[in-house]
């Protein structure tokens, strides 16, 4: 069997870089009956290319160029059904590191600063227990540390991320293993990433012309450029692939090692990274395997898999491979090893917070259908994120929409959200009808609803705390373990997430009693409910009044919001203004949040907002800033705005 890997000249176009190798079965094959040889066991290269969806020649997508990836699938196990938990890289990064979902861990935040019990270990510790010599090329941002590595209740700075990041590595690459020591070797390739949007290349390959825009872009030449410059950047990522397994080809490993290529979650233009549809969630998953392996794949050879994979999945299927024990407390599963009866119906998608912008999304995704929902549908999907919009493709999009020259569909992106949302991802790959009103499809709605109501319980998903709150509970406890505490209300807390997204009026007197709750979380969403039915809320205007007093912040800054929209500015901006000198970041965070949706509501503290990003961005200079630059960026978009 022979197989060539092409790479790509940027300059020159597509030249063989090249390589040609034989599998001799007759020296090589392993008894198919048989399991992980302790001592003959296979290296294993996961590459890692960052912030891109399927767009590959391998699944379909004829204006991609990448030859490399494409000649690699035709010889690999390709899944076609594959899904990011999450659609941004930390807390995805997180679910491949523990085979666990970040909501259930209380790090499905962006960038999180919570531990979790010491049980749950990176994927790292049981390799190297078994021998193998375990390194990374660089990449941080996990979002993980165990309860030992973080003093409960100690706050750490970014730097002290990467050094707990690097400990999870040995140092080096695989060549500076022992010899005859198995590797395992993450490669991750930048050049598809979001920042690479950021700044153009000199002779682009893709013409933007050509591009096939999705119906939510408006046809300009901003976005058909960054479209075209993302082609641009996948092909150099196709090259680095190539140019890696010519490496492995050289230094004579390939035949003696599995190798994996997926990306870390969607990408990267507007409406796909940190979203939750196809575009930000679903991935390129393939695996070749070499003959002598192949006998761990369950006599099944087939090339295509059409079986819902997701990330979590890769460390307890990284496990069958390397002969390890899949411990209990994984969530994913082992994806070479699955019968019908076994495999996922769903992947289980969710969204919490970026950056600086406070959101709570859940999903499910079957084969055919999406459902998704949406917590906060008082906040657009379009919230101003600064890193988001130096991308010229964003800015031209809101301009063009604040232009009037958007249709519904495009317009869609900048408007506050249903609280559900079903897609027909067959029919409909870009998710832009919503089909939650459909009389044929009511049962699909319902069972879907049930499916997702269920999982979230039965993850006791941390997600639904607020984040101040959250900060506060896990001084002395994870919070893992916070929400397996007997008395702890998380079923109620999501329930009354679930009624205050609904915008319905007849829930208000439900919400005045539970902002008496004595569970913060329960207020919190109680509160959140009534700013969500806006005037309809006026009833609960006392109640609210006296929740400004409430020992929780985010309950403060939740009924200030509401009584924004019901009499009470003045006393409102008071206490928002007042959170944005709080002494927790999550806590200013959310203030800043609030001031920002209000819109022209804030104008009567616009004095006093610019003030404080004057006084900001003074500190930034003299580089007394730590830690606050997302922050200041948001309180700067809102104070320009007056």
């Amino acid at each position: 069997m022979r197989l060539i890997f092409l790479s790509v000249n940027h300059r020159i176009g597509i030249v063989l870089i090249g390589f040609l190798f034989q599998i001799l079965n007759s020296h090589s094959a392993i008894a198919m009956d048989s399991i992980v040889d302790k001592n003959h066991k296979p290296n294993i290269l996961w590459i890692v290319s960052e912030d891109n969806s399927p767009l590959l020649g391998a699944y379909g997508d004829d204006f991609a160029t990448t030859p490399n990836i494409d000649l690699l699938a035709q010889q690999s196990i390709v899944f076609n059904n594959a899904f990011a938990n999450t659609p941004v890289c930390a807390p995805s990064r997180f679910s491949i590191l523990t085979g666990m979902h970040a909501n259930a861990m209380g790090t499905n935040n962006m960038r999180s600063r919570y531990s979790v019990p010491d049980f749950v270990k990176p994927y790292t510790d049981y390799l190297r227990a078994e021998g193998y010599h375990v390194t990374n090329n660089n990449k941080t941002d996990y979002n993980y540390a165990s309860s030992s590595d973080i003093p409960l209740g100690k706050h750490l700075s970014y730097k002290d991320w990467q050094k707990i990041d690097s400990k999870i590595w040995d140092k080096g690459t695989y060549t500076d293993r022992q010899e005859n020591q198995p590797f395992f070797h993450v490669y991750n390739i930048f050049e598809s990433h979001e920042s690479q949007l950021h700044s153009p290349i000199k002779n682009r390959k893709h013409d933007p012309e050509r591009v096939k825009l999705p119906p939510y872009h408006p046809d300009t030449p901003e976005i058909r450029a960054d479209w075209a410059l993302y082609y641009d950047r996948i092909t150099q990522m196709d090259h680095l692939v190539g140019q890696k397994l010519s490496e492995l080809k050289a230094a004579n490993e390939l035949k003696n090692t599995i190798v994996f290529y997926y990306s870390d979650h969607g990408g990267a233009l507007a409406r796909s990274k940190r979203f939750l549809y196809d575009t930000g969630t679903k991935i390129p998953l393939m695996v070749y395997v070499p003959e002598k392996f192949k006998h761990l794949l369950n006599n099944d050879l087939s090339n295509r898999k059409d079986q819902i994979v997701d990330l979590v999945d890769l460390a307890p299927s990284l496990f069958y491979l390397a002969g390890i024990e899949i411990p209990e407390h994984m969530h994913g599963q082992n994806i070479f090893k699955l019968t019908s009866e076994e495999t996922k119906h769903y992947s289980y998608l969710y969204r919490g917070r970026m950056d600086v912008r406070i959101d709570l999304v859940r999903a499910l995704r079957s084969k055919q259908f999406k459902y998704i929902r949406n917590y906060m549908p008082h906040r657009p999907n379009g919230q101003h994120l600064a890193y988001l919009w130096k991308a010229p493709s964003v800015r031209s999009w809101q301009s063009t929409c604040l232009r009037g020259e958007c249709n519904t569909t495009q317009e869609r992106f900048w408007q506050n959200r249903q609280a559900e949302e079903l897609y027909d991802t067959t029919n409909d790959p870009w998710e832009v009808n919503n089909l939650v009103g459909d009389p044929d499809l009511q049962g699909q709605l319902l069972s879907m609803r049930k499916d997702l109501k269920a999982m979230n319980r039965h993850y006791k998903d941390i997600g639904f705390i607020p984040e101040g709150e959250l900060v506060l509970r896990t001084q002395n406890t994870t919070g893992y373990d916070l929400v397996r505490q007997a008395d702890f209300p998380i079923n109620l807390i999501i329930e009354t997430a679930e009624l205050a997204s609904r915008a319905n009026s007849e829930n208000l007197v439900l919400f005045i009693q539970r902002l008496s709750h004595p569970e913060a979380a329960v207020r919190y969403w109680a509160a959140v409910g009534c700013g969500i039915l806006q005037a309809e809320s006026k009833p609960a205007k006392a109640v609210l009044i006296s929740r400004l007093n409430d020992p929780s912040a985010d309950v403060r800054i939740a009924a200030a919001e509401a009584l924004i929209y019901i009499g009470a500015e003045k006393e409102a901006l008071t206490q928002l203004m007042l959170h944005l000198k709080h002494p927790s970041a999550m806590v200013r965070i959310h203030a800043a949040n609030v001031l920002e949706a209000i819109g022209s509501k804030a104008e009567p503290i616009a004095n006093e907002l610019q003030a404080m990003v004057d006084s900001m961005q003074q500190l930034k200079a003299e580089r007394k800033l730590p830690d606050e630059y997302h922050l200041l960026t948001a309180l700067s978009y809102t104070a320009s705005k007056f």
